[in-house]
């Protein structure tokens, strides 16, 4: 049965955060939702507060896959979703009451993605920060980039509003088995979108934990994370080659280049060949201030690293 939104939520192993999300799901103003639970095996309770939820919810509807992976599960959700609409909540996230109903009210039609804002809370649901970031309406793909860019958060996922027959036209698939899948899909989904807006409406609430992937501690794993990152930009320089994307590919590049900064120094000039190598390095049409960073990178990448090191402190 249509519905107007399809809400993705993959699952495994988050029972200290499920039900303040999916209650936050259960408490919308709107109700004309489906949501569709991706559960992997999980090693806690899980997939038993799952099926109490779908136990007094025909809106809920449950698949049981294991060893998915949050890409794989993201791409069972779209292929089962029924929404004009999809959206992406993490599982140890959760929205506004009013998220829904906020959306119907503006959401213009024409627009093939349209993105809300976020805030940041601690485990205890205690605010963090806000990004209220500047709203936009109906730009083209480029044009809406340059503004996304400046954001905080760019490439989640779970920011964003797909409409669902833009989705299956463009056959988007997360890479399965891959660190931070968002990074390289959703830069290539904004590029293809014929109208964008944004608006100026706080609705979701991350929720920042010590052992979640973007609070990631295992020194292997961020190498890895590196390794799968630059295989999506290379991935996607390949998608966009045929046109002038230099907006997206900065950006890319330059979350490469951060990235590689919060590694150890010996790492750092290390992957700075690495980078150079696949030319994530080279000069684009960006900006000035941009060509005289990479120039330092290439040619003095310790003077750049313990530079980032003090700036950041």
């Amino acid at each position: 049965m249509k519905v107007k939104f399809s809400i993705i939520v993959p699952v495994y192993n988050v029972e200290k955060y499920l039900e303040k999300c999916l209650d936050s799901i259960i408490n919308q103003t709107f109700d004309d939702y489906e949501v569709i639970l991706v559960c992997d095996k999980s090693n806690d309770n899980s997939e038993k507060i799952v099926d109490n939820y779908i136990k007094d919810n025909k809106k809920f509807k449950k698949y049981y896959y294991e060893n998915t992976g949050l890409a794989k599960a993201k791409n069972i959700g779209v292929s089962k979703s029924n929404g004009e609409y999809i959206i992406f909540l993490d599982s140890d996230d959760y929205i506004e009451n009013d998220f829904l109903e906020t959306l119907i009210k503006k959401i213009k039609g024409l627009d093939d993605i349209t993105r809300i804002q976020a805030r940041v809370v601690n485990e205890s649901y205690e605010l963090i920060k806000e990004y209220n970031e500047k709203p936009f309406t109906c730009l083209n793909s480029k044009e809406a980039f340059e503004i996304i860019k400046t954001y905080h958060f760019v490439e989640n996922s779970w920011l964003y509003i797909y409409k669902l027959s833009f989705w299956k036209e463009n056959n988007f698939t997360f890479l399965d088995g891959y660190i931070a899948e968002d990074y390289g899909l959703t830069p290539l989904i904004l590029s293809k979108a014929k109208s964008i807006s944004s608006l100026n409406y706080i609705g979701y609430n991350y929720v920042q934990r010590p052992n979640s992937l973007m609070n990631e501690s295992n020194y292997d794993r961020k190498l890895s994370k590196f390794k799968d990152m630059l295989e999506q930009r290379n991935r996607l320089e390949k998608e966009l080659s045929n046109e002038n994307y230099d907006n997206i590919m900065c950006f890319l590049d330059d979350s490469l280049i951060y990235y590689i900064t919060t590694l150890n120094k010996t790492d750092f000039i290390k992957l700075t060949k690495v980078l150079s190598e696949n030319k994530a390095l080279n000069k684009r049409n960006c900006n000035i201030k941009r060509n005289i960073k990479l120039l330092i990178i290439k040619y003095s990448p310790l003077l750049y690293y313990l530079y980032k090191k003090v700036r950041n402190k």
